[in-house]
């Protein structure tokens, strides 16, 4: 599990148990509510970076709790260190995969190949299914950014509502986003409650299925009715074959996505744009592309087959445990991707190291994020904080899944951030999951995904980014993204509960 890996945080992590409090249940609850309130307040209020506002929430919470003035951050920055170095690798890794995928223009001939297999009258089907699939490997707004071009692009064609064809691709890159690891939001609950990657990425898969269909194609039908938009004429200003020459080489992979004048998913040639004037450069086959964004869930998913079934001490299944370790795998396809996506397309060995070196810049505030918050978690821990809540659920009867899905849930509308709302859910439910089977562990981790997304609105960067792509005012922007993302986050519960009541 991604805890094992943070050897060197252990001498910190053994400090911070020594400065646990012994503070009254009562202390320890206005602690956290404190801890909480200066984290969504600073972020709301003062339009803080969610950054510093967790490592002041966190000092906070430990005051409040009676840790020691002078081990205030103990916690804290053991949590970080455990953290960044369970999770922060598979971050980056997962960033040079997702670079080498969009600027190789391997992510544009998924999207061509899809669309030009499929009748106009299923386009909202393929645009959910290029969603799930460009999803698994790239942050969310990267893929935002990559499917609005090809959305406008098909619903000019179609002459149709947008919101049609766009709402299953939202979908399709919400879900992935909460629910499936390498996420940064899924790696981290995976790592304070101890959870089992490849099982929950397995599970992760199987609740993101049904999700998608229902929040999706089939929610997007009535979304037309009631919010009506016209055929987009322009394509984020540009016209449809401009705006489909831009995409490929935006930077930080951010471009838009190919097309013709006759095809909405046809691919303008063979070979991508040069790279400084010297090289051009074709384009990765279907296969290859999407062999390389399933190659980490495969190996990662042969590895729970194995541990399941038992057959870990079988030579086979020492191989696949090591493959599919996290780290291993994500490892391997990037070095796959590195050639894939590099030396067989006409890259050299130069522009393949400035195109890694450019996909960690992005991530350096997510890297961040994700390391406060896990010594936010810690201190949750260390402080006893964790220990009480979980004590108060139990004892009010409420499940596990469903109360970390609450509490992710409020966070969320809070703070507007999905992945502060995990964080702070998967401290403080932490001590719940140590009790708990693998499996339930797992969909306990889903569970706070799905409530991390829950109602996307104004205090969310999303939220605003869908209004000034589709063009809707703040009423039909409620109406379309918020809408979806609370179905979508119902929904997940009710798939992770139906789960957890069979398995």
């Amino acid at each position: 599990m991604l805890h094992d890996t943070a050897l060197l945080a252990a001498p910190l992590a053994a400090a911070a148990a020594d400065t646990a409090p012994t503070a009254s249940t009562a202390q320890l609850v206005l602690a956290a509510l404190i801890g909480i309130v200066v984290i969504v307040g600073l972020i709301v209020w003062l339009k803080m970076h969610p950054f510093l506002a967790l490592v002041l929430g966190s000092g906070a919470l430990a005051l409040v709790a009676g840790i020691g003035l002078t081990d205030t951050f103990t916690s804290f920055t053991a949590g970080l260190g455990t953290t960044v170095a369970g999770v922060g690798v598979l971050i980056a890794l997962g960033a040079i995969i997702g670079k080498l995928l969009i600027d190789s223009g391997g992510a544009d001939r998924i999207v061509d190949t899809i669309l030009d297999r499929t009748p106009v009258k299923r386009l909202p089907w393929a645009m959910a299914l290029i969603a799930f699939v460009v999803g698994i490997p790239l942050f969310f707004e990267v893929g935002v950014v990559l499917l609005i071009p090809v959305v406008m692009i098909v619903a000019r064609r179609m002459r149709t509502n947008p919101v049609l064809v766009g709402i299953p691709a939202l979908a399709g890159l919400s879900a992935l986003h909460g629910l499936v690891p390498p996420h940064p939001g899924p790696l981290l609950a995976i790592d304070a409650l101890g959870a089992n990657l490849g099982l929950t990425l397995g599970l992760g898969l199987l609740v993101a299925v049904p999700t998608v269909i229902i929040s999706g194609p089939l929610l997007a039908i009535p979304l037309t009715r009631w919010v009506k938009l016209d055929p987009p004429t322009t394509v984020l200003g540009m016209s449809d074959d401009a705006a489909g020459g831009a995409g490929g080489n935006g930077a930080g992979g951010t471009g838009g996505a190919p097309s013709s004048s006759d095809n909405p998913g046809k691919a303008t040639g063979t070979a991508t744009a040069t790279e400084a004037g010297t090289t051009t450069l074709r384009k990765p086959s279907f296969g290859i592309s999407v062999l390389v964004v399933l190659l980490p869930v495969i190996l990662m998913l042969a590895r729970s087959v194995v541990e399941i079934a038992g057959a870990t001490e079988t030579g086979w299944g020492t191989v696949l445990e090591f493959l599919g370790e996290p780290l291993v795998a994500l490892l391997i396809t990037s070095l796959f991707a590195l050639f894939a996506f590099g030396t067989a397309v006409g890259r050299t060995r130069q522009q393949l190291g400035d195109l890694v070196g450019s996909s960690f810049a992005p991530i350096a505030g997510i890297l961040l994020i994700v390391g406060a918050g896990g010594g936010f978690k810690q201190t949750l821990v260390d402080s006893g904080v964790g220990d009480v809540i979980a004590s108060g659920i139990a004892d009010a009867g409420i499940t596990p899944l469903l109360a970390g899905w609450l509490v992710a849930a409020l966070i969320r509308i809070a703070t507007g951030s999905a992945t502060v709302a995990t964080i702070t859910a998967a401290g403080i439910m932490a001590p719940l999951a140590a009790g708990l089977e693998p499996t339930q562990a797992a969909l306990l981790v889903l569970a706070i995904g799905a409530g991390s997304v829950f109602l996307s609105h104004v205090n969310d960067a999303g939220f605003w980014l869908v209004k000034e792509y589709f063009g809707m005012t703040v009423g039909q922007t409620f109406k379309t993204w918020s809408l979806m993302e609370s179905v979508l986050s119902v929904v997940a519960l009710l798939v992770v509960l139906l789960l957890g009541a069979f398995v």
